[in-house]
C-alpha cells in the first residue's frame, strides 16, 4: 500500500485530500502545516511520497522540499508539489527543484499519484491500486 505524507497550510484541503487519497487506496501516515513540522514528521513516518502544497503561508513549499532533501536522513521520499495554480505558472521553479513532478490539487488523485512516481522511476513499492 502507498504511503503518503501531505503538506499544506490549510486544514480543510488536508482533511479533504486525506478522505479522497484514502478511499482510493492510499494511506495517508501524516499530515503538517509548517516546515518545521513536515521535516520532523518526514523524518520519523518515512512514507513513499510527500505532496507539498507549494503556497505554505509565508512558506515556500519549494524551500521545503529543498530542506527535506537536505535535512532528512537517509533520502527522503519523492516530493510531488500540488497547488490550485496551473503547472505552467511555476514550471522554470518546479523544474529547478527536487520534486519529481506536479499536481494541480483538482487532478489529486491516487492514481495520478501512482502515475508520476511510476514515470519518474520513483519508488519501485507503487503497486498501481487493487
Amino acid at each position: 500500500m502507498l504511503r503518503c505524507f501531505i503538506v499544506d497550510d490549510s486544514p480543510p484541503f488536508l482533511e479533504a485530500a486525506r478522505g479522497l487519497l484514502e478511499r482510493e487506496g492510499v494511506t495517508v501516515v501524516g499530515v503538517a502545516s509548517t516546515s518545521s513540522e513536515a521535516i520532523k514528521r518526514v523524518q520519523e513516518l518515512q512514507p513513499d511520497v510527500t505532496l507539498m502544497d507549494i503556497d505554505l503561508g509565508l512558506e515556500s513549499g519549494f524551500e521545503v522540499a529543498r530542506r527535506l532533501h537536505r535535512e532528512v536522513d537517509p533520502v527522503p521520499s519523492p516530493v510531488i508539489m500540488i497547488s490550485t495554480h496551473a503547472e505552467q505558472d511555476y514550471a522554470d521553479l518546479i523544474a529547478d527543484s527536487p520534486a519529481i513532478g506536479f499536481l494541480s490539487k483538482a487532478a489529486l488523485s491516487g492514481g495520478a499519484i501512482r502515475d508520476l512516481l511510476q514515470s519518474s522511476g520513483g519508488d519501485e513499492r507503487v503497486a498501481p491500486a487493487t
